[in-house]
């Protein structure tokens, strides 16, 4: 079972541009060499002091040990008091598995074109058996390439010094929007959507992948 996280730091006024180069500079390959993978990194386009992330793990094994390899290593040793010193809050994260694994990855050296956008949709769930209905309603009338979807889990947080969101059910899809698609007609798509299976309304996160982002 593929361990996703999905993870949105609410940083110090002015300070992201400072964290999205330590994170691309530092965090990526440090933390890969211990058996995660960082998916992609973004700014958020609607909350400007709003950073947010994806990692992934092969298993809740291999994620406490990645974890507790990486916090406990020189790279984060190193760099940790510049990295915390940009956050005000790094609590909000969602635990899930992977449904469908993410796809869309390039090399991290690959320009990311001007204007992408990656939109996330946070769908909190009213039953927990929504996969199929995702895949068969709503996502045909998305109107754009889907990157992946994840759900939450109800597993312990086996490295309890990282919090995750608890008591959730929330289904997750990432979607690329191309340079030239219209984000607000997109919203105003989404939210015209069947809402069968959701307990409310779905929360869109419009991102804008950063130079080092894998997923863009």
């Amino acid at each position: 079972m593929t361990i996703v996280e999905l993870r949105q730091y609410t940083l110090v006024p002015g300070e992201r541009d400072t964290l999205v180069t330590l994170f691309d500079a530092n965090f990526v390959e440090s933390q890969e060499a211990e058996g995660m993978r960082v998916v992609g990194q973004f700014r958020d386009l609607d909350r400007p002091d709003r950073f947010v992330w994806v990692r992934e793990f092969p298993s809740m094994a291999v994620r406490q040990a990645a974890l507790t390899g990486f916090y406990s290593g020189p790279v984060w040793k190193e760099h940790r008091d510049a990295a915390n010193a940009t956050m005000l809050d790094s609590d909000n994260v969602l635990l899930m598995r992977a449904i469908e694994p993410f796809s869309g990855y390039e090399p991290r050296d690959t320009p990311v074109p001007p204007g992408r956008v990656v939109v996330a949709g946070l769908c909190p769930l009213a039953s927990t058996d929504y996969a199929a209905h995702f895949d068969r309603v709503v996502r045909p009338g998305l109107g754009a390439t889907l990157l992946g979807t994840s759900q939450t889990i109800h597993e312990t947080n086996t490295f309890p010094a990282l919090p995750v969101r608890e008591g959730e059910d929330v289904f997750v899809w990432f979607a690329r929007l191309d340079p030239g698609d219209d984000v607000d007609a997109f919203a105003e798509r989404v939210a015209g959507l069947d809402t069968s299976g959701l307990a409310g309304p779905v929360e869109l996160l419009r991102l804008a992948p950063t130079t080092r982002s894998a997923l863009h």
